[in-house]
């Protein structure tokens, strides 16, 4: 078997470094477009930030010698790679990954991964690719196979969105965000504004390894002061002084973020499907505009009240349209 991999960072390199443990084959793309040769790949996974999924696809289509014959996997953050990817290489091509396993990498650039987690996977297709989940499953994943793959990214999202955009936004870590009683609160609207959405959407929730995503929306459905205190407890203990990947993001200066594929995805599909999401949208447009400037960070860093006065701003300002 072999499998070509767009993306050296933490995932890429964890999940080459498990597959050629049972023997696979495993190459990885060059940075560069005019460096790629063809390669006769089984398959592809494509490991890149989602803001770069576009180059991605640039370099299977000059690397894959027979895309034809190629499954392309997707274990992005976020919506909207598979339907690119769909678009290029067709759908019955394409399998919607989602790795629970948390990687970070050491002071050597190595892999470092979580002991729990593991890789849920749903083709867009018709076709099972079983061949490719006993892969996966041969290197010691928990691997889980799921028939709807809208509902395993919009899960994994779930996951994703959680004191990640506020964090970032306030530059603080989780273990003291949580601490932030008024925009605490405000996560947890962020959470019922997904949970909405996804309604709106036809798409039920489905648990992933190690995280049951269900009773995520569960918890965030009780009554605010109890669902507060539970979720606080569970992300500062899960996720206590680790920079999440938004937090990353700015602190690296990069223009570009994944919040786009993130809450922007659901601001975007909940003004379609007409469900409010003041929480999203405003942590989409914050952050973006803290990325394409970041001198304005410094009007949000460790300021949770400038932060919740533009919710409230943005609720106000939805009301006044829906009146009008």
């Amino acid at each position: 078997m072999n499998v070509y991999i767009v993306g050296k960072g933490a995932v890429g390199t964890y999940v080459g470094d498990l597959l050629r443990g049972v023997g696979v084959d495993v190459a990885y793309a060059p940075r560069t477009l005019d460096a790629v040769t063809p390669y006769d790949a089984d398959a592809a996974l494509v490991a890149t930030k989602s803001y770069d999924t576009g180059g991605a696809i640039e370099t299977l289509r000059k690397a894959i010698a027979h895309p034809e014959k190629c499954v392309f996997i997707s274990p992005q953050n976020g919506v909207g790679n598979e339907e690119r990817l769909a678009a290029a290489f067709g759908a019955d091509n394409v399998i919607a990954a989602a790795l629970t396993t948390p990687v970070d990498r050491d002071r050597d650039g190595n892999a470092r991964p979580a002991k729990e987690g593991g890789l849920a996977l749903a083709p867009l297709g018709s076709n099972a690719y079983n061949w490719l989940a006993a892969t996966f499953a041969s290197t010691g994943l928990t691997v889980k196979v799921v028939e709807d793959w809208r509902a395993l990214k919009w899960s994994k999202l779930a996951l994703n969105v959680v004191a990640n955009a506020s964090c970032a936004i306030l530059n603080v870590l989780p273990n003291r965000f949580v601490h932030f009683d008024k925009i605490f609160t405000l996560e947890i609207r962020m959470i019922r504004e997904v949970r909405a959405v996804m309604r709106a959407l036809g798409i039920e929730p489905i648990d992933l390894p190690r995280y049951p995503v269900r009773a995520l929306f569960g918890v965030a459905s009780l009554p605010t002061p109890v669902s507060r205190g539970l979720l606080a407890h569970t992300i500062a203990g899960a996720r206590g002084t680790k920079p999440p990947s938004l937090l990353l993001d700015l602190r690296r200066a990069r223009p570009q973020t994944e919040v786009d594929v993130l809450n922007g995805a659901v601001a975007a599909a909940g003004l379609e499907r007409h469900v409010p999401t003041p929480v999203n949208s405003v942590y989409a447009r914050v952050l973006n505009d803290i990325a394409h400037t970041p001198p304005l960070w410094a009007k949000y860093r460790e300021r949770p009240d400038r932060l919740e006065a533009e919710v409230e701003a943005e609720v106000k300002r939805v009301k006044v349209l829906a009146r009008g």
